[in-house]
């Protein structure tokens, strides 16, 4: 059992400190010579559990799918808000998703194993159509379609923001939603929605303190 958990640390190790590589250099910058230094870890414990840069890219995009701090709500409409939101919070501190950005958008690491868009769209798919079913939304909403448009809309504006001084992702995100939500929930759920940017932390605390 001490030899799994340890395996099991080193995994993590190993990931969190190739999601930083990735984060900061790029898949193409990335090394596996460079990450050995970096972990100090010899050839042969890292190829234990990852023997190329593919992997270890593959292994950082499997993190990548996390609903920590997403927790139920009166509203199903207010856990795909949270999401988000709980999204923009992590992101800019949390290399394993902010690298799994990052390679979604490196059109050759894209090409070569793909992206977890797709599952972010199965998952506000599927909190969406539980919305509907409750009444949440709008008659002309479509849940796949919105997921969808959704996914992309949060990624460009996270480009954006990074690219742009003085601008902050939780603030950036909870503007997108003011503007979309308007165009997909009946006034009386959207009177009672919370899209506030301190929302996310507030859970965040929450989830962590297990409460």
């Amino acid at each position: 059992m001490a030899r799994q958990e340890r395996a099991v640390r080193t995994r993590r190790l190993i990931l969190a400190a190739a999601a930083e590589m990735f984060d900061e250099l790029g898949y193409e910058g990335t090394t596996i010579a460079g990450l050995i230094e970096r972990i100090q870890l010899t050839r042969g414990g890292l190829y234990f559990h990852f023997t190329t840069k593919e992997q270890l890219a593959r292994g950082v995009l499997d993190e990548a799918v996390s609903l920590e701090g997403v927790t139920p709500q009166a509203f199903k409409l207010q856990e795909w808000v949270d999401l988000a939101l709980l999204l923009a919070c992590r992101l800019p501190r949390e290399p394993l998703l902010s690298a799994s950005l990052k390679l979604s958008v490196d059109p050759q690491a894209r090409a070569r194993f793909g992206t977890r868009w797709p599952d972010w769209v199965a998952v506000g798919t599927a909190l969406l159509e539980e919305a509907g079913r409750r009444g949440e939304l709008l008659p002309h909403v479509r849940p796949a379609e919105t997921a969808r448009l959704f996914v992309g809309a949060w990624t460009g504006v996270q480009l954006v923001t990074e690219a742009l001084p003085g601008r902050e992702l939780p603030e950036e995100i909870s503007g997108l939603l003011a503007l979309l939500l308007p165009g997909i929930a009946p006034a009386g759920v959207l009177a009672r929605l919370d899209i506030c940017t301190h929302r996310a932390e507030r859970l965040l605390q929450a989830a962590r303190a297990g409460t």
